[in-house]
């Protein structure tokens, strides 16, 4: 075996799992790193090990970002793989760190030895630590805050030679925890909420209800943005969004009385045609991006009179529920569904004043002047689809 470049993928709690529920994580997660490679043009081969996962290919840069944005990776490096000889191991990152040192700078070897025998972690990093200084004078060793790291790792499989570090997303593979439904919307909130049901190996649906003319000029257009953006978070997948026309509902609301619980009952009627929606197609709960306290439908009163509507056999999840606005957009920024120029989002039914704590025998009350089993049956049998894939929408409704 000769050294040569590769990526290395750590995977986290994986670990946590018994032996025959790790393997079947990891045999998902593979699948999942190669349709990443694979959506990049590239051909690999992956191999896993206990700990570490092994990708050879062409292009180990494109190798490596691809596979960093694969949910279950912790981290990622270009790396390069030896013989498990110690004495390669040490001359590999010796010569390797000669690349990047020059005299004054500061270094540390990170260690790791797992199945091989004869020797310790410490006592690796201690000698490789001693042939790098012997190739590069003027140089010394500061453990706490160097600057520049290099790691090596002696594994029965062969040794593991890198010095830089790209940190994934984490979680658990998507495709190990089953379907979700997601209410997705033009916002900044649905998108990251989707995403960490994502993160945590689920595997999302959309559902967008459209309110047509009665919502801002760029609702829908950004949606689709929304779409795109996080199917790139499942390469080689194609994601589904059914798109449900809700403006004959506003035009209900509007030809009523009712005012102050316009977007109570807005909220409601969405969660009715979103629970329906699921339990047609035996998905296994609905994500929605409510935050408390945000707006006056996700107040902790207006929250219970809105899950009233929920099928109890379905659960709502609502990942967001105690994040502050700050952190939420921080995560938007990162998955890349935040716009600073996001355009005309609102929507012209919205009161002035909407009520911050709804009463729930008020709210049926004002459902009782709605046709909403109607309403609801023809909003599902107009609904179209959208898909998208590796962050191209690739089909758009009927016009």
């Amino acid at each position: 075996m000769e050294t040569h470049e590769a990526v290395m993928v750590r995977y986290g709690e994986l670990f946590l799992k018994s032996e025959s529920v790790m393997k079947y994580y990891i045999n998902i997660l593979t699948n999942n790193l190669a349709a990443a490679v694979k959506a990049e043009g590239l051909e690999c081969s992956i191999k896993p090990h206990r700990e570490r996962i092994i990708i050879t290919g062409d292009d180990p840069e494109k190798i490596a970002r691809a596979a960093s944005r694969v949910f279950g990776i912790v981290g990622v490096s270009r790396c390069v793989m030896t013989p498990p000889d110690r004495d390669i191991i040490e001359e590999t990152a010796a010569r390797l760190a000669a690349e990047k040192l020059t005299p004054g700078m500061s270094f540390a070897v990170r260690a790791k030895r797992s199945g091989m025998k004869g020797f310790t972690s410490r006592e690796l990093g201690a000698s490789t630590g001693a042939r790098i200084i012997d190739r590069c004078p003027g140089i010394h060793v500061d453990l706490t805050s160097p600057d520049y790291e290099i790691f090596a790792e002696a594994r029965v499989f062969g040794g593991i030679v890198y010095d830089s570090q790209i940190p994934g997303p984490g979680g658990l593979p998507l495709g190990t925890q089953g379907k979700f439904l997601s209410l997705l919307s033009a916002g900044i909130d649905s998108p990251v909420a989707t995403w960490m049901m994502m993160r945590r190996g689920c595997v999302p649906v959309f559902l967008h209800c459209d309110g047509g003319r009665h919502a801002g000029a760029d609702v829908r257009s950004t949606v689709d943005k929304n779409l795109a953006t996080i199917s790139t978070w499942c390469p080689g997948k194609n994601v589904q969004m059914t798109v449900i026309p809700l403006e004959p509902f506003y035009d209900a609301l509007l030809g009523s009385d009712i005012l102050r619980t316009r977007c109570i009952l807005c909220k409601r009627f969405m969660l009715r045609l979103a629970t329906e929606f699921a339990r047609q197609e035996n998905i296994a709960a609905i994500a929605m991006g409510d935050n408390i306290g945000q707006v006056a439908t996700q107040t902790l009163a207006n929250l219970g009179v809105v899950q009233e509507v929920a099928n109890q056999a379905t659960p709502i999840l609502r990942p967001l529920l105690t994040y502050d606005k700050e952190e939420i957009i921080l995560r938007a920024r990162m998955i890349g569904t935040f716009r600073d120029n996001a355009g005309d989002l609102g929507c012209t039914i919205v009161p002035k004043h909407p009520s911050i704590a709804a009463d729930s025998e008020a709210i049926r009350i004002d459902e009782s002047h709605i046709a909403l089993d109607e309403l609801l049956t023809n909003a599902l049998a107009n609904a179209t689809i959208v898909e998208a894939r590796n962050g191209e929408i690739i089909e758009y409704p009927p016009q």
